[in-house]
């Protein structure tokens, strides 16, 4: 699972998760980003990439290094 998160003060106030697959908001703030960004196809489009581009692309490096640690 990707996650994207986004704090102002320590205090999170939107998220993108590849489960949900959307932007979601936390704060008064967050909530109208949220409804921008996921308004946006493109954006939407490229966060889900984030997944395949980061996550699954360094899964087996990071799993090979655990295995080898414990």
């Amino acid at each position: 699972e990707f996650i994207r998160s986004y704090y102002y003060n320590k205090l999170e106030y939107t998220r993108f998760s590849s489960s949900v697959g959307k932007y979601v908001g936390f704060t008064e703030y967050g909530v109208k980003n949220a409804e921008y960004w996921n308004k946006d196809a493109s954006e939407l489009i490229a966060m889900k990439a984030q997944k395949e581009v980061y996550c699954l692309h360094n899964i087996q490096i990071w799993y090979n290094n655990m295995l080898t640690k414990s």
